[in-house]
């Protein structure tokens, strides 16, 4: 009987301990505590909606941030209606065709509390309330800059697509164009992000190699017409086949996706430069520094043949493929210098602008423009307070 009555009371030991060491403080940010349970029940919840990056990491980010925003949320006094946090879980839930409570009923198979989604819906919410209260005045976007979101295919649709990918080009001449078609291959049968950078930076011949391949947020609609279904078709994490390119090999790896109210822009026409110069391109970007538009080439540059200095307006499904690449990632007036030229020679393209495709009869509306304007700015502010909240934290292991 005595050794059955130390059995049990071990055994509760090592339940309380454990259920001690579950809910024990894993950070403290300034005087709240993030508890191991919370970290660990934010794992699962990101592994289960697939968000790119290392969990462990991403949880730890998100919730002291959500930590800080709480903090402000409280210190002005926001409060959250219950039935808000449900609408919140609804359209959460609705992004993949689910409703609110089939989503938590999936959670819990997965062994994931409903408390998780719950604060995480709540402090998305509060956030964007003391957002718009904290920076309304701040982000007021002005007649003229709805203008010229206009002119560059910012107009209104009816919701987009925009995509996180990452990018690698091989370069391949002739004389190795095997060798990178087999490097090429290894690539495409990736599926983490980490293992796609490290590649980017190794073989990549594009600038962001720097950055592992990373690009950053950018509509569907960008992205040359060829290539958008081949990034459709991928889950997260997986790279598109090699995509051949002049002197290159293309690949591409989808990070995230995810449907957005604001407009897709449509572009029935892109107006670019591309100019061949026999110049490294340190001396090439030297030469060009001071362009700001596309006419100030001709004036910099004043002997090119119409061979060096090609001027066109296409449809972008007539764009070559790696110009359209760099063309993506360019607003007007930017110059890219990441197309593949011969050595000592420099080939760069310039985007001059891009005219917006209206459907007939369609009107141009302005204060849905207005809205996105708006929503960018807040953006910026939002992510800008928020770092200087972190840097004035204390943030802490127990």
């Amino acid at each position: 009987m005595h050794r059955l009555i130390l059995a049990l009371a071990l055994c509760l030991s090592a339940l309380t301990a454990s259920a001690q060491s579950q809910f024990s403080p894993a950070l403290l940010v300034n005087d709240d505590v993030i508890t191991n349970f919370e970290i660990e029940q934010r794992i699962r919840f990101l592994e289960l909606v697939r968000v790119p990056g290392d969990p462990a990491e991403v949880a730890r980010e998100q919730l002291i941030n959500e930590r800080l925003q709480l903090q402000e949320i409280r210190r002005v006094g926001i409060e959250i209606p219950p039935e808000d946090v449900t609408d919140g879980i609804d359209e959460f839930a609705g992004r993949a065709n689910l409703t609110g409570d089939q989503f938590l009923e999936i959670l819990a198979s997965a062994g994931i509390d409903s408390s998780t989604l719950r604060d995480f819906v709540t402090a998305g919410i509060g956030w964007r309330i003391y957002v718009r209260g904290r920076f309304g005045a701040d982000a007021r976007v002005e007649d003229r800059e709805i203008d010229d979101a206009v002119s560059t295919g910012g107009g209104a649709g009816r919701g987009s697509i925009r995509v996180l990918i990452s990018e690698i080009i091989i370069a391949a001449p002739p004389p190795r164009a095997a060798a990178a078609q087999a490097e090429a291959e290894r690539i495409s049968q990736l599926t983490s992000p980490d293992a796609f950078s490290a590649a980017a930076r190794r073989v990549s011949a594009l600038p962001s190699r720097g950055r592992g391949g990373r690009l950053d947020w950018q509509p569907l609609t960008d992205l040359p017409p060829a290539i958008q279904p081949l990034i459709l078709q991928l889950d997260r994490g997986e790279v598109t086949d090699p995509l051949p390119i002049q002197n290159g090999i293309a690949l591409f790896q989808l990070r995230d996706i995810e449907e957005v109210d604001a407009p897709a822009p449509q572009y029935g026409a892109i107006e670019f430069v591309e100019l061949a110069l026999a110049a490294s391109p340190s001396q090439a970007s030297s030469l060009v520094t001071r362009a700001d538009t596309c006419d100030d080439l001709y004036g910099l540059i004043p002997n090119a043949s119409e061979e060096q200095l090609r001027r066109e307006i296409l449809p972008p499904a007539q764009i070559q493929t790696d110009i359209a690449l760099q063309l993506a990632q360019l607003d007007p007036g930017e110059i890219s210098f990441a197309l593949g030229a011969p050595e000592g020679t420099s080939r760069l393209v310039m985007l001059c602008g891009r005219t917006p495709v209206l459907d007939e009869g369609q009107e141009i509306d302005r204060e849905a423009i207005r809205n996105q304007l708006v929503s960018r700015r807040l953006g910026g502010l939002a992510e800008a307070f928020l770092a200087e909240l972190r840097a004035d934290a204390s943030i802490r292991e127990p």
